[in-house]
């Protein structure tokens, strides 16, 4: 099984944190269209004995194509891919795209599942971001996206200076009056280059503080477990049967196809990336070329991406396929250096899997590079 990610690089506006690539002007958004398609086209026999079970609308904002446009792009999927009787097909959208109209028009196509950024239900957090939508936008757009929906997640931001904790447990407590099986949940990150990176240099915005970062996710993840989300990913919280196949597919080591400007594709054995240009893309496709870089997993690098997915997730670190994939040296390797780890009771093992403990969890990633940064042939 597999899953194919389609990239629409288009926003109203840039938010502040964002480093996904993306565009605020629509005047290529046509011709982008015409190259998804194409795209899709093109690399079809990369996936000729694959069965696609995830189609992904990811961005940017996807909630800025029509209904035509979208439908367009999921029968290419069809036509060229052998597909599950009943895939997950999930649009990321922004609540102030999400009309009642625009939701019975969803809900009318192939599309099944919604992922709503909402972020925040405070005006004061959505201004800091630069988000498009407004608190009362995001309150009305779950009301009306539950009517016609019933698989819907729903993202939220953690983390922001000047968010409370008392404040942040009022932002979950409002998304799970909305009854939705799904929520994603990440902090808010000073990524290299971007507004938010500016505005805090410059003293306009508070730094993050990791430590209330770290308590809000503590706090995140009592009480969702305890309005019962299974946490099965860091980011990702889900009610039983609602877990984001999508995203459980990139955890699991899944292949995927990205399709798109900045798309990033994943089969095994090698990655690849399209380049994060517009105009360079659409011209590269026009000329019959993927314009994509590649690279050749070696069995190390593969041991580090199993190390740093698994560890994220409730499915841990099996010892057993980490033996039979890569080694008993790689095995004894991860077991050395995890005991430091074991014994500051951040990670531990059970049913013969490496797991983050709840004190470690939020730390997973951190741990996770400590031990995969190796060099063994």
């Amino acid at each position: 099984m597999a899953g194919i990610y389609i990239h629409i690089p288009f926003c109203k506006q840039a938010c502040y944190y964002c480093d996904f690539h993306f565009s605020t002007s629509l005047k290529k958004k046509d011709e982008l269209i015409i190259c998804l398609i194409k795209e899709l086209e093109l690399r079809k026999t990369e996936f000729k004995n694959v069965t696609v079970e995830t189609i992904y609308f990811g961005g940017g904002t996807p909630s800025l194509l029509t209904n035509s446009e979208i439908e367009l792009i999921i029968n290419t999927v069809y036509n060229n891919y052998k597909v599950v009787e009943n895939p997950e097909i999930t649009l990321e959208a922004n609540p102030d795209d999400l009309s009642k109209d625009i939701l019975f028009q969803l809900s009318e196509s192939q599309i099944n599942r919604l992922s709503i950024g909402v972020q925040s239900f405070y005006e004061r957090d959505l201004k800091l971001m630069n988000r498009a939508h407004n608190a009362q936008e995001a309150s009305e757009c779950l009301a009306l996206a539950t009517q016609y929906f019933k698989n819907i997640s729903v993202d939220l931001i953690y983390g922001i200076p000047g968010l409370s904790n008392n404040d942040w447990i009022k932002n979950i407590e409002k998304a799970l009056s909305f009854k939705v099986p799904h929520i994603s949940c990440y902090a808010l990150t000073v990524e290299p280059k971007t507004a938010l990176e500016t505005f805090i240099k410059k003293g306009v915005i508070d730094n993050v503080d990791d430590d209330l970062a770290q308590e809000q996710f503590n706090i995140l993840v009592e009480k969702l477990e305890a309005s019962g989300f299974v946490n099965y990913e860091l980011s990702n919280f889900g009610k039983p049967n609602y877990f984001s196949k999508n995203n459980s597919s990139y955890w699991l080591g899944k292949w995927y196809l990205g399709i798109g400007p900045s798309a990033h594709s994943f089969t095994g054995d090698q990655r690849s990336w399209n380049v994060s240009n517009n105009t360079k893309y659409i011209k590269s496709i026009h000329n019959n070329e993927l314009p994509s870089e590649v690279e050749k997993l070696s069995k190390t690098d593969k041991f580090n991406e199993y190390i740093m997915t698994g560890l994220r997730t409730v499915w841990g670190v099996s010892l057993k396929k980490v033996e039979e994939n890569y080694g008993i040296t790689y095995k004894k390797y991860l077991l050395q250096q995890a005991d430091i780890y074991i014994k500051e009771q951040l990670l531990y093992i059970e049913k013969g899997k490496l797991l983050t403990t709840k004190k470690g969890k939020f730390l997973s990633d951190g741990i996770a590079s400590s031990l995969f940064k190796i060099n063994l042939s």
